[in-house]
């Protein structure tokens, strides 16, 4: 195949790399003829994929900040809009032969009269929510499945067509396997932990309504070492004062809280978890690459059964109050054995795996694709 570019684009939040790097760097190792580059709109987010390549031990890939710097300004230290972005650097992206991103954002281009680059969507998440199976999809060149249930869903509702859906598996457990495990939190006395991760979704989360409680009987709880790590979106336009609100729970030696750091995106605290207590987040099902109890709360009142968007509440009890918080905590871990199949069941159907690793088998699908455009 003649020489081609590619750009990995990074417009969002820090987590979403986790969805796609182990791609790139697949592909800049195997097709030497391919110029890989991963572009990125802040330097902070560009740092943090330079420290990843160095623990995998560096691939040719070349490293882009995208302009302009008075947007990133303006932005106030976090991410810039990312429409603006895109606008901003639409005849740069057009340059390439295919942008591969892990959100839908990047459909805009197509609004913007970029033609040229084959776009592929790589996902950033496997749940069940939704909101990711909507019209932007049918702009994409190329949209990944992790497996059967994302894709007979996308293709089932009209979203994607059969031929421009490649089944990959999930290519995030390639980058988390790969890279040195970081320490779990160490609490003050043993016990079993729990990890709170509501989502940030204003309706869905359990946050809103419920999230302070939690809190409250975590901490006057003697049993349960609890992990409050919510999705990455939930605070990330927190105030100061706002954050600060939760220092007598950083403090208390059962309990720790990371509103959005690193170990909030690279698995840490699925795999330190012993039970999971969320809502709609995707994480669960990271959670449940080994089975373990699970407890969601239904803080919004949802008709939940039968919707495919809640395929994962089957997985464990579902709390319609918070007034039974504790002891429901308890029957989760005590009848665990109820729902281990239709765990085993729902990761099978929600990860496609093979003998070849997932990244491999995404970057395979995107040269394909771009040796069948040439």
């Amino acid at each position: 195949m003649a020489e081609k570019r590619v750009c990995f684009l990074y417009i969002a939040q820090h987590h979403q790399v986790w969805h796609s790097l182990s791609v790139a760097v697949a592909m800049a190792r195997t097709w030497p003829g391919l110029k890989v580059e991963i572009a990125a709109t802040t330097q902070e987010l560009l740092d943090y994929v330079s420290g990843l390549l160095e623990e995998l031990g560096g691939a040719p890939i070349v490293l882009v900040l995208l302009p302009p710097s008075w947007l990133r300004r303006l932005s106030g230290g976090g991410a810039p809009p990312k429409a603006a972005m895109l606008v901003v650097n639409a005849l740069r992206l057009a340059g390439y032969d295919a942008v591969i991103t892990p959100e839908r954002t990047t459909a805009l281009l197509r609004r913007l009269g970029v033609r040229h680059p084959m776009l592929v969507y790589t996902q950033h998440g496997a749940g069940d929510r939704e909101g990711p199976f909507e019209p932007r999809l049918r702009v994409f060149d190329l949209v990944m499945a992790a497996g059967p249930k994302q894709r007979d869903r996308m293709v089932g509702e009209g979203w994607v067509k059969p031929e421009n859906c490649a089944m990959v598996g999930y290519p995030k457990f390639d980058l988390v396997d790969a890279l040195p495990r970081r320490a779990a939190p160490r609490f003050e006395r043993p016990g079993p932990v729990v990890l709170y991760n509501p989502h940030f979704h204003a309706e869905l989360s359990s946050w809103p309504k419920w999230g302070r409680r939690v809190l409250d009987v975590f901490a006057a709880n003697d049993r349960y070492n609890l992990i409050f790590s919510p999705h990455i979106r939930l605070f990330e336009t927190a105030s100061i004062e706002e954050r600060a609100a939760f220092k007598s729970f950083a403090e208390h030696p059962r309990i720790h809280v990371d509103l959005g750091g690193p170990a909030a995106a690279d698995m840490t605290y699925t795999r330190a978890a012993d039970l999971y207590l969320g809502d709609v987040s995707s994480q669960v099902y990271e959670f449940l690459r080994a089975p373990k109890p699970c407890l969601f709360l239904n803080a919004s009142g949802a008709d939940w059964r039968g919707d495919p968007s809640f395929h994962h509440w089957l997985f464990g009890p579902v709390l319609d109050t918070i007034e039974t918080l504790g002891a429901a905590v308890d029957q989760a871990f005590a009848t665990h054995d109820e729902y281990r199949q239709i765990q085993l069941k729902g990761i099978a159907e929600t990860f496609d795996v093979t003998d070849e690793p997932s990244s491999m088998r995404a970057a395979r699908a995107i040269v394909e694709r771009l040796e069948r455009r040439a």
